[in-house]
């Protein structure tokens, strides 16, 4: 049985190794990996393809687990948990939100967003559905609730995608290239949203190879060859003339 303390990081890594064995050779994928996350940040993970970003974000989420080292989050051991004690932790920390959706094709999007809060026994059976349509009213998607996935664009199957991640009122966002199958537009909503929820107190990290979107995140985290290569907090002045722009982008947009 694993035991939580109290941690004042949501996110804490102490020399994470990552080792996997393939036709007979060891490839590290990280490599002595430390970092911490603080409540309310918001930090872009970057780096080139196969350098081990996608295998972080599994580090934290217990999607997989280090060869070597401690992953701690909310100040839960989660390299510790055996797989029953992840799934139930998962479900109820932690939201996740892939870059090709991972919605359930056969069900409605009003569905999607119940299922993990049933998953995890959270909320009345009532309450779940009332939450599930005021999530979706709050990525703009309430009169597609009934709609199943593969009638709505790509763009509001993403915003699908965060209505669920947000489903049991995780802690913690993690996002793996949200923006990557989308169009500069669409993703720029998709990244209002995670703005906007950042700015209500949520945490959250999120993979990009998209340049111009992580420079206005406050944080980014540069991942090469399995070790952070560069570790950089945005002056505040540059986050906040960001937010100006987008502001100034929102108010042309709603004159037209």
């Amino acid at each position: 049985m694993f035991t939580c303390s109290n941690s004042k990081n949501i996110v804490e890594l102490n020399e994470i190794n990552k080792v996997y064995n393939t036709g007979g050779q060891e490839l590290e994928v990280l490599k002595g990996l430390s970092l911490t996350v603080d409540a309310g940040e918001f930090v872009a993970i970057t780096g080139p393809s196969g350098n081990g970003k996608s295998t972080l974000l599994n580090m934290i989420t217990g999607i997989d687990r280090p060869t070597g080292g401690e992953v701690l989050v909310n100040g839960c051991p989660v390299h510790e948990m055996n797989e029953n004690q992840l799934a139930a932790w998962r479900g109820q920390n932690v939201g996740i939100i892939f870059q090709f959706f991972q919605l359930l094709p056969s069900i409605s999007l009003l569905q999607n967003v119940v299922m993990p809060m049933e998953f995890a026994g959270k909320y009345r059976r009532k309450e779940r559905r009332e939450r599930a349509y005021h999530l979706l009213d709050m990525v703009g998607l309430a009169d597609q609730a009934n709609k199943l996935p593969g009638t709505v664009s790509g763009g509001q199957q993403q915003r699908a995608a965060i209505a669920r991640a947000l489903a049991n009122d995780p802690s913690l966002l993690i996002a793996d290239e949200p923006t990557g199958n989308l169009d500069t537009q669409t993703a720029e909503t998709v990244f209002e949203l995670f703005q906007n929820l950042v700015e209500g107190g949520m945490t959250m990290l999120m993979v990009t190879h998209d340049v111009e979107l992580a420079q206005r995140m406050p944080r980014i985290i540069e991942i090469r060859d399995g070790v952070i290569a560069c570790d950089s907090i945005a002056a505040p002045e540059i986050f906040t003339g960001a937010s100006q722009e987008i502001e100034r982008v929102r108010e042309k947009v709603e004159r037209r």
